[in-house]
């Protein structure tokens, strides 16, 4: 049995790996290689990474010292994970791993617009199509943009980027924005245009990423869909443990769970879906976990 199994290889799950394994505890992470952090082309708001850096490389960066401190990597994916005493047993396709206590950092993925595996890969690396405005609004600074969504969530995301440009549209995913009438004037007023959906057709063109819509094909520096996400807690709530009405993970101020050895950090618990604040939740959830552990049974060297 290891002192901590981390469920997830993204930045949380690999920051509560460095914190773990310095700590001294027995630590793997199994990863399912489908981390969102792996998607961004490019970040310049990580602090310390003044020209910014790939998502790829920044996880590899953080692997790397990971494993200098020992943890033990694993790919896979976590089919089962049930209580036994004194800790927890894991399934995966060709193992089993018993632990202590487990921290859950399984994270969420982005619901996609109707575009093809290429297309959409593409345009993410060009920077037409991008999905999180607090992460890079700042370089759409002046540029002609979109967000494809229906109702308040999207509405609000249209009126956070009218913060970098004066020329932000929303289309409506179908006929109907689901936008109350005050919500319609607040856009009109900030001068955010709308249009109807649904939107389809998706091309990239040297100048933008063109889309069609009920008002006709449209092009645009940058598309920003507000789909919402499909967040991983199965593994929790199957346990039992607290989620929220979306299905985020409940957790205290020190990152526990509602079951006792559980832990969970980033974008898998409600708040602001940030690689800066994953990793932060992180380092609160290793420690609150380490020292959880030490009061059951003393860690001694």
């Amino acid at each position: 049995m290891i002192d901590c199994l981390i469920i997830g290889g993204g930045p949380a799950g690999l920051t509560a790996a460095i914190y773990a394994a310095r700590f001294h505890l027995s630590v793997q992470v199994v990863d399912a290689g489908d981390s969102r952090a792996a998607q961004i082309p490019l970040t310049r708001n990580h602090a310390g990474f003044p020209e910014g850096i790939s998502g790829v490389a920044l996880l590899e960066r953080m692997r790397e010292q990971a494993t200098l401190y020992g943890t033990k990597l694993v790919a896979g994916r976590i089919t089962d994970l049930r209580p036994i005493p004194d800790g927890f047993r894991a399934t995966l396709a060709d193992r089993e791993i018993s632990a202590r206590a487990v921290l859950l950092a399984t994270g969420v993925t982005n619901r996609r617009p109707l575009m093809d595996d290429d297309l959409h890969a593409e345009a993410l690396r060009q920077g037409r199509l991008r999905y999180c405005p607090v992460c890079d609004g700042y370089e759409v600074t002046d540029q002609v943009v979109a967000v494809v969504g229906r109702g308040p969530r999207a509405a609000r995301e249209a009126e956070f980027l009218r913060g970098y440009t004066a020329d932000v549209s929303l289309i409506g995913l179908t006929g109907e924005d689901g936008l109350d009438e005050a919500a319609r004037t607040r856009l009109d007023t900030i001068g955010v245009k709308r249009f109807a959906g649904p939107v389809h057709d998706f091309h990239l063109e040297s100048d933008g990423l063109v889309v069609t819509c009920a008002a006709g094909r449209l092009r645009f520096d940058a598309v920003y869909p507000s789909l919402g996400s499909d967040i991983h807690s199965d593994l929790a709530r199957a346990l039992g443990a607290a989620v929220t009405e979306e299905g985020c993970i409940k957790v205290d101020s020190h990152q526990r769970t509602s079951l006792p050895g559980l832990y969970a950090a980033g974008d898998v618990v409600l708040g602001l879906d940030q690689i800066s604040h994953a990793m932060g939740e992180a380092g609160v959830a290793t420690t609150a976990l380490r020292n959880d552990l030490a009061a059951l049974a003393p860690l001694l060297r």
